[in-house]
């Protein structure tokens, strides 16, 4: 089976959190919505065996770069705090308080590149980028300072605000974070602080290993079944074609089978030969398909990985499928009469 979890776990993993601190009774921001104040981060920093502390928001955003459609996950960190982008392959991480954006390599951006966001269409410089950290459904990361994220979130264009400021309605505002990211002491206990946090601040602090299982139960398992689906289907395609093929070859073959078994080759030396021409077919198509994988995995819309672990459980299929298919070749071939090699053509 293919890596799917890769990418998707990439952000959690890469964030290195010992703790998500979440609204209470949710299950983080990746699985729900998750909406806790931006001073819970300063109260969480001031707690036994917590040695740092960091506010996150998370957001989708569309926008046009180049007169090309960009889809981005945003996540809004704290310079010098948990949170900031990894993988970093050009370029720096954010130094500015406004208009800076670290982007994922996906996206086809360039470095100094400037990249229009929020209602305003405000210009951001590309400083940074990474390589292989994507959301769950597969769109590039871009980092953002949290001071930017008011302004892309909830700033409205100067038409909408006069008609709300016309019907005395305020404009939204909000200083809410989805989440904080807890880097604990060497000597601290995660269950300890968890439980503090839960208790005293009447919040959910989830590990980080609790996090990517409500990731991959929540928001993956769907995704997951999709591609058993397709890979079923595949193989059971697969079968039925290899089956037909050996079938066909066989069929056009009885006499010389049946010369064969004339001059007295057993039934075990012709199975064998109808199972290596299987096998042979396979194998073949194997390496074809990882040749073509590692020619083309750059032009896929999301990023192919195939680790020794998924390499080995794709030939163990193969062989089974191989194994499976000439059985009614092999059938067809064992029933052949030796008499059939003196009959006239």
């Amino acid at each position: 089976m293919l890596k799917a979890l890769t990418d998707a776990l990439s952000l959690p993993r890469a964030l290195h959190a010992d703790l998500w601190v979440v609204q209470e009774r949710t299950f983080g921001p990746f699985a729900e919505p998750s909406r806790i104040p931006r001073d819970t981060r300063e109260l969480i920093r001031r707690m036994p065996g917590v040695a740092a502390a960091g506010a996150v928001t998370y957001q989708t955003v569309q926008t046009v770069s180049g007169g090309n459609p960009v889809r981005l996950f945003l996540e809004r960190y704290e310079i010098g705090r948990p949170g900031g982008p990894a993988n970093l392959v050009a370029g720096h991480g954010l130094t500015e308080g406004h208009y800076q954006i670290v982007i994922d390599a996906s996206s086809g951006l360039k470095l100094g590149q400037s990249v229009p966001l929020g209602p305003y269409r405000d210009p951001y410089t590309v400083v940074g980028l990474t390589r292989g950290m994507v959301s769950s459904s597969g769109d590039p990361m871009g980092w953002v300072t949290l001071l930017d994220a008011q302004a892309l979130q909830f700033a409205v264009p100067p038409a909408l605000q006069r008609r709300e400021q016309a019907s005395g309605r305020k404009p939204p505002t909000t200083t809410d974070i989805n989440a904080v990211l807890v880097r604990l002491e060497p000597d601290a206990s995660t269950v300890a602080v968890a439980r503090d946090i839960a208790r005293w601040k009447h919040l959910a602090a989830v590990p980080e290993a609790e996090e990517e299982r409500y990731l991959t139960s929540f928001v993956l398992q769907k995704m997951q079944q999709q591609l058993g689906m397709f890979m079923g289907i595949l193989v059971t395609v697969s079968a039925v074609i290899i089956t037909l093929i050996i079938y066909t070859l066989t069929m056009d073959k009885l006499r010389s089978i049946a010369t064969l078994k004339f001059i007295g080759a057993p039934d075990r030396v012709i199975v064998g030969m109808i199972v290596q021409q299987a096998l042979a077919l396979g194998s073949t198509a194997f390496g074809i398909g990882l040749v073509l994988i590692e020619e083309l995995k750059g032009v896929f819309p999301r990023r192919v990985q195939i680790e020794p672990r998924d390499l080995f459980i794709i030939l163990v299929i193969v062989i089974l499928v191989c194994l499976g298919g000439p059985v009614l070749g092999v059938r067809a071939a064992v029933k052949v009469n030796p008499a059939e090699a003196l009959a006239s053509g």
